[in-house]
């Protein structure tokens, strides 16, 4: 009998800890990884020689909205194609799940489905049906706090009451103890936008005890974006927990530069706290469309629109030019719609992107019918373009920010590390051509240079397409259940 399932020999080993690379061989026996090292006399049922190629631990997006996508489409190539094994979902304060009653969704919550029936009564329940049919990788889950709000509040437009906060607090308890990881807040949407710091913390104040974490899209992320973060530190200190700083940016032309001070303002509050940042390698955002965001940005893509769906993928000045109306108008024919905004600076993107304590998330829409580029090319293009390329940090960091990093933030106990005993969560590519293919006219394409990505043991993507395989399972809350 061969001692193992897999065996990659003559590796690149870069092992998620920032440590540097060091020619190593893998084997892997059943859903993790059997040794570590010089393995000279070891059999297996399949060898593979990955000398050229780099072996890391597979990527964890930190932000993703896959909800509903790993149901849809759960082979999840947009994923897989780039070396993800793992998505944190439920983010900007948009989940799936816990609805009990169904609702419509109000923008921005039908950024993952416009369906009401798409949602779920309750977290298990979500689980369940991932569990039933399973998706290529793995997947944890956040509560969102505008999904919260749209269970028990008849009005969106003003602060939650003291019954509806214990309401929404009793919900997120529950989905907390069915395995949810954590809150996630989007108070820059309308949907959340009249919810005051102390609605907040009252809700955060139950993730102590679950060991869960809170993550955030910003109340302001462009002239108020200082203000923004001392909120955030404000709820974690307040309600003694872990924050994340989603999406990291300086939006807005007039804000250009100002992650010099955004930065020293998070390391000054990390100095007491716990608290981390992601960001995705891309200096254009996108979400629904609006003028506002429209104003801010130098230029703009319609990714999507309900009433005009023909006119995904073009340049708004084009559109408003073709319809022979100003840019407001445009926006307002072309609604419910969704874009790509260049709003931000490359400086700044590079310099978050360097920052230590930045993860890589993806912030991906995949029921958009034109997404931006980052869903299919975030991580490719990190270890591309500006690890190997521009030299903006070295290749084991920015694996590292993509693996251990994020492992440890979110609690993923067993991965995002190549060591004997961890989940064999892997991907194997080729440093010298690992590169995005996306664009912005051309959004849905897979990266170039990874060779094979292994979850949970088993091969997801070789050859350049999916095997086929869904060994992908529900990563649950560590405090409550066993991963």
């Amino acid at each position: 009998m061969p001692d193992c399932d897999l065996l990659i020999r003559n590796a690149t080993v870069i092992d998620g800890t920032g440590a540097a690379r060091q020619t190593a061989e893998v084997a892997i026996r059943g859903d993790r990884i059997a040794a570590v090292g010089k393995l000279g006399n070891a059999s297996a049922a399949e060898e593979i020689d990955a000398a050229g190629l780099a072996l890391a631990p597979g990527f964890i997006d930190t932000h993703a909205h896959d909800d509903l996508a790993l149901l849809n489409t759960p082979l999840m190539e947009p994923k897989i194609s780039q070396g993800v094994t793992c998505v944190i979902n439920g983010n900007c304060g948009l989940s799936i799940a816990p609805l009990p009653t169904p609702k419509a969704p109000p923008a921005p919550l039908d950024l993952l489905s416009p369906d009401a029936a798409d949602f779920f009564p309750s977290v298990a329940a979500c689980f369940a049906a991932r569990e039933a049919r399973p998706a290529a990788l793995n997947s944890a889950q956040l509560v969102g706090h505008t999904t919260l709000r749209l269970a028990h509040m008849d009005d969106l437009d003003r602060p939650a009451s003291e019954r509806e906060i214990a309401a929404m607090r009793a919900s997120l308890e529950t989905a907390l103890q069915e395995g949810a990881i954590g809150l996630s807040t989007g108070t820059y949407y309308p949907p959340a936008a009249a919810a005051p710091t102390e609605e907040v913390i009252a809700l955060a104040e139950a993730l102590r005890c679950h060991g869960g974490i809170h993550a955030t899209h910003m109340r302001d992320e462009a002239d108020g974006v200082l203000d923004a973060i001392e909120e955030t530190g404000r709820i974690g200190r307040a309600a003694g927990v872990p924050c994340v700083i989603s999406h990291h940016k300086c939006n807005g032309l007039a804000n250009h530069g100002r992650s010099v001070e955004t930065l020293a303002l998070i390391d000054r509050l990390a100095e007491t706290q716990e608290l981390g940042l992601d960001a995705y390698p891309y200096a254009a955002s996108s979400t629904t469309l609006s003028i506002d965001k429209v104003k801010a940005a130098s230029r703009t893509i319609v990714s999507w629109s309900r009433p005009h769906p023909e006119h995904a993928g073009r340049d708004l000045d084009d559109v408003a030019q073709e319809m022979g109306v100003s840019i407001e108008a445009a926006v307002a024919a072309l609604s419910p719609a969704g874009g790509i905004f260049f709003s931000m600076a490359e400086e700044d993107v590079r310099r978050i992107l360097a920052h230590e304590r930045t993860m890589i998330g993806s912030d991906g829409l995949p029921a958009d019918p034109h997404p931006h580029p980052r869903l299919w090319g975030a991580f490719a293009r990190v270890l591309g373009h500006y690890a190997r390329d521009e030299g903006l940090f070295s290749l084991e960091e920015a694996v590292r920010k993509m693996t251990a990093l994020p492992a440890a933030r979110y609690g993923l106990t067993g991965r995002g590390r190549v060591h004997e005993g961890y989940f064999a969560d892997l991907v194997l590519f080729d440093p010298a051509t690992i590169a995005d293919a996306a664009t912005y006219d051309a959004p849905a394409a897979p990266a170039r240079g990874i060779e094979m990505v292994i979850v949970n043991g088993q091969p997801v993507w070789r050859d350049g397409a999916p095997t086929g395989r869904t060994p992908g399972r529900v990563l649950k809350n560590a405090a409550t259940h066993a991963l």
